[in-house]
This record gives C-alpha cells, structure tokens and sequence, in this order.
C-alpha cells in the first residue's frame, strides 16, 4: 500500500472517529409529529423526526448527573456563531470566565450554531469540544458537532417543539 493510500485511509478514519459523520436516518415510531426533536437522554441521541417514520439521529453530549432535565420545550430563537454569557451556575463553578465570550471565538462553547429553548437557560448547540460529543457532560444544554447543529438549525424553525427524554 502506498503512503498516500495510507494516509488517506488514516485522514477517513480519524473523520469517523472524531464524529464528521455523526448523523444517520433511521427508523422512528414514537408518536412524535414530523419536525419534533426528541432527545434520549440515556442513549446521548437527539431525533428530528421525519414524516415518513424515520428520523435522522444525531450524537449529542447532554447534562451531566445532577444537571439533567427532562420535559418539553420550543425553540425560542435561532443564533448564527452566538456570543455566550455564562449562566450564573457557571460562573459560580468557574469565576475567571469573562461576562461574555464573543461568537467565533475558540473558547466560546456554543460553536456554530445554537437554538435556544423557552425552558431556562437550555440550548441545543454546538461545541468547542468535540470530544464531549457521546458523553455526560454540559449544566443541562444539548451539544452537538457543529456539523451536525448546522444541518439541524436549517431544519427547524423557531416554535419547533423539543422533547427530552430520560
């Protein structure tokens, strides 16, 4: 095998490996109306529900113990690149962030995109860590690869009803 054939083989599975194609379709018969978000907590998965019995499921971080929630929220806006302000909770836990992160800046944790939710201080959004994707990690907001977020944001409108799920 040629070093060019294997660096490409390498570069491929270091994509799937850090989640460049973290989405797929797959089957979905819940009850839930096309154009819903369900998030399964347990599993680190968020649904956007089709119309023709499938979703296409996205790998996402979620909470971490104590920082969970569960019920249903709408999407109540939608941000290209969001300056972030951190919550108060945050701050508490880590008092030397700054009042606000601009957009695009690498250590603003919202990353490309965010829809933010009529329930607290949630969002579902992107991320600077993409190694969180897949675990326990965020005070309660949904993060995805901000691959994954911008394919959604294009998807859902504001009003768009969330459905998290233990």
């Amino acid at each position: 095998m040629s070093k060019t054939a294997f660096a490409v083989i390498i570069g491929l599975s270091s994509l799937w490996s850090a989640g460049a194609i973290a989405r797929e379709v797959v089957p979905f018969s819940m009850g839930a109306m096309p154009g819903t978000i369900v998030i399964k907590t347990a599993e680190r998965s968020l649904y956007f529900v089709r119309g023709d019995g499938t979703a296409l499921r996205y790998k996402v971080a979620v909470g971490r113990l104590g920082k969970q929630w569960f019920g249903e929220a709408r999407v109540d806006g939608k941000y290209v690149r969001p300056a972030w302000s951190p919550p108060d909770e945050v701050r508490r836990d880590n008092p030397k962030l700054p009042d606000v992160i601009p957009g695009g800046a690498p250590n603003n944790p919202m990353g490309a995109r965010a829809l933010t939710l009529d329930r607290g201080q949630y969002a579902i959004h992107g991320t600077n860590r993409p190694s969180s994707i897949g675990t326990y990690a965020s005070y309660g907001c949904i993060r995805m690869f901000n691959e994954d977020i911008m394919d959604l944001f294009e998807q859902v409108g504001v009003g768009t009803r969330v459905v998290v799920e233990r």
